[in-house]
């Protein structure tokens, strides 16, 4: 099994280096291609029709000048071009949970949703900040990932792949929350004002809201918490609307 592993925190975070370990627990033919910097809330944003430098830093490790998401098509593009391509993508593991909205802002996950484009299953890692690391939690990350490559017949549908948010320690039982409403981006800070130019700074952070049952409630209470996402999530309009446009 060949599996790819990206981040958005750049390829030094420490989150990556972990993410790596355990994949390499799984298999021996392991890929890392990250950005060469932090990225947040990229999301699925791509570099398109600018030049993007690819850095070899070790063995199957490149760093790359673009975005998170860049990161796959860069692997699947350029890297693997002439080669077999990954059978699993994992992302993270992010430098805090990506809960809520962040579903949609988070470049963890813009990386495993760029990688079902390619018909890849995909699975993206987050974790509270400052957790608690011991050999217990690794190796039973290790076996997590395992599990969900076994039954990934039951959860890799076209177009879907997992959001996994991971406790302060591990092990931990694993629950399936419901998405929540956290928003960030509650006010803006102005730094500097001229006349008709203001600069302001949307602060990071979110106040942590949360309800019975959603991601910040099961994580906060020490669950695993797993979404299965899809990309094409529309709404069909009714049809006499339609007809009447």
């Amino acid at each position: 099994m060949r599996i790819l592993v990206s981040n958005d925190d750049g390829i030094d975070a420490p989150g990556i280096a972990r993410l790596t370990e355990a994949a390499r627990r799984v298999s021996e033919d392991v890929w890392v291609v990250a950005p060469d910097r932090k990225h947040t809330a990229a999301g699925p944003s791509l570099t398109i029709a600018q030049p993007m430098t690819m850095e070899k830093r070790g063995d199957r490790r490149f760093a790359c000048s673009g975005r998170p998401a860049d990161c796959v098509v860069s692997a699947f593009a350029w890297l693997f071009e002439n080669d077999r391509k990954p059978d699993l993508v994992l992302s993270g593991i992010n430098d805090g949970r990506n809960v809520a909205e962040d579903l949609a802002y988070s470049g963890t996950l813009g990386i495993a949703r760029e990688a079902t484009f390619w018909g890849v299953p995909a699975i993206g890692f987050s974790q509270v900040k400052n957790p608690e690391i011991t050999d217990e939690g690794e190796l039973w990350l290790s076996a997590f990932i395992g599990k969900l490559w076994d039954k990934r017949a039951q959860w890799a549908a076209q177009g879907h792949w997992l959001s996994v948010n991971l406790p302060t320690r591990l092990p931990a039982e694993v629950r399936q929350p419901v998405i929540g409403r956290d928003k960030i981006a509650s006010k803006a800070d102005v730094v500097e004002e001229d006349g008709d130019r203001t600069v302001i700074i949307v602060p990071r952070g979110r106040p942590h809201t949360s309800i019975e049952g959603d991601e910040n409630s099961m994580i906060d209470a020490g669950f695993v918490t797993v979404n299965r996402l899809n990309w094409f999530g529309g709404t069909r309009l009714e049809d006499e609307l339609v007809a009447g446009l």
